[in-house]
């Protein structure tokens, strides 16, 4: 019977991106010139992993693009168009790539911000819009974009004010910079890893948008099942509300992701990413505190994504059983 499977659904968004973006696509956050005299614009492109930490200090986001660099390259090529009477005095921030008014599910408890499992879903933001860039729990800001801008205009390093707002990139003015985060092979293992919501809903968002759905929270009902058939799963019945698992409004049958658990076991189709990333019993991310005193046998023997709400305690991925057989499972708690 489908019921929700709380961050276990994370499997599927990896797996819905792997088949539509591929697992070499990066996230590109970018600098425009602006339209009006002494304008730039910086454009979010769904990349939550950007950091304002400073070059050699690494955020909750190993091996993220830094905001340091975007602005120098921005500076730099600014000061090579531009005379020195004629500075930059207005950022304006750019979060369109989808609607940033559609930004959170109604069905999210709130608590979920402030307390730091997740933020609003915003196409710019700094650090999954974290106040402690190196933690994974930090509580969340109501305005991701405005803290992305103050991260940025800080980064460039100007003398003077800048004023900043909110708007859109003109089409057809210079690109004045341009990061990159990590392939999404590698953001995949570091949401499986920690379950990381915010990346989650981020690379859903993404799937959306670059499979022509506009990015929008209710195109992922169609769009993460549809990504799923190329797998040989017929994804029948499957209710998909959000990347993540936090609405109680998702439903997926146990056996439905015990199917696509056994495929990822044997791997093919970009799905050893998938295989890569998830947590070890009594070893890494999640389930490194799982499994001790009489249920110490199964650590390093279960590879599984674990899963909480309010409504379902989850958990599906494998076993190596003792008879030398791998079984895959899927359980739920109600």
């Amino acid at each position: 019977v489908a019921a929700p499977p709380a961050s276990v659904i994370k499997v599927l968004t990896a797996a819905a991106a792997l088949a539509t973006i591929g697992p070499d696509f990066r996230l590109s956050t970018r600098v425009y010139e602006g339209s009006t005299p002494g304008s730039i614009v910086l454009v979010g492109g769904g990349d939550p992993t950007i950091s304002a930490l400073p070059a050699g200090v690494e955020s909750f986001y190993r091996g993220a693009p830094k905001m340091d660099d975007l602005a120098a390259q921005a500076v730099a090529k600014w000061n090579e168009t531009h005379a020195p009477d004629d500075p930059i005095t207005s950022v304006i921030l750019d979060a369109t790539y989808w609607n940033p008014a559609d930004k959170w599910d109604p069905t999210w408890e709130r608590s979920e911000q402030t307390i730091g499992y997740h933020s609003e879903v915003t196409a710019l933001m700094v650090d999954g819009d974290r106040a402690n860039p190196q933690k994974g729990t930090s509580p969340r800001s109501t305005d991701p974009i405005a803290r992305a801008g103050d991260a940025f205009v800080a980064a460039l390093g100007l003398d003077h004010p800048v004023d900043i707002s909110t708007g859109a990139a003109v089409s057809g003015k210079p690109l004045l910079a341009e990061v990159k985060s990590q392939p999404i092979k590698i953001l995949i293992g570091q949401m499986l890893l920690t379950s990381d919501n915010t990346l989650a809903e981020m690379i859903a968002r993404v799937v959306s948008k670059e499979s022509g759905a506009g990015g929008t929270a209710a195109s992922l009902a169609s769009v993460i099942p549809g990504s799923l058939a190329g797998y040989g799963l017929e994804p029948v019945g499957v209710i998909v509300r959000d990347g993540a698992g936090l609405s109680a409004n998702n439903a997926v049958a146990p056996h439905f992701i015990a199917q696509l658990m056994a495929k990822v076991y044997t791997g093919g189709q970009g799905l050893d990413v998938i295989k890569g990333g998830l947590p070890v019993a009594g070893q890494t991310g999640s389930l490194a505190s799982r499994f001790s005193g009489e249920n110490a046998a199964a650590r390093g023997n279960v590879v599984a994504k674990t899963g909480w709400i309010t409504s379902s305690r989850t958990l599906a991925g494998w076993v190596h059983a003792a008879d030398g057989l791998v079984l895959s499972f899927a359980f739920y708690a109600l």
